[in-house]
């Protein structure tokens, strides 16, 4: 499997070659509680990092998938539309949000490993 990267506002990446799969964390599933509404982004969506990529509601507020880096979308997950649970069930698995084709990888590096982001949301408190 290829190594998972982080940002400060506990979104996920995995990539192969240029394409990446897009997530929240655990971290941020539990702190949104139970998942009940999921708006994912459109195939052949531009989008530049830190723009809105996705829209995640629970039972305890709204929030925004910020895009973690400059690409466009090749694909949405649409099983999250039907199955919005899934973000909570397994947020590191079949709860990923989209997939985007990296128009800049060098983004990728301002990310943390698995152990950056534990240390960072340790710090959080």
């Amino acid at each position: 499997m290829s190594e998972v990267k982080f940002s400060e506002d506990h979104e996920w990446i995995v990539v192969d070659g240029d394409i990446g799969t897009v997530g929240i964390t655990e971290f941020a599933q539990e702190q949104l509680g139970d998942v009940v509404f999921v708006e994912v982004p459109e195939e052949g969506k531009d989008l530049e990092q830190g723009d809105e990529a996705a829209v995640v509601e629970s039972v305890k507020a709204a929030s925004e998938v910020l895009a973690i880096c400059d690409g466009e979308v090749i694909e949405g997950n649409e099983a999250l539309v039907d199955e919005p649970s899934l973000v909570n069930s397994a947020p590191m698995g079949e709860g990923w949000f989209y997939k985007v084709k990296i128009t800049d990888a060098s983004q990728l590096e301002e990310l943390m490993d698995e152990a950056g982001y534990k240390a960072f949301i340790a710090a959080q408190g």
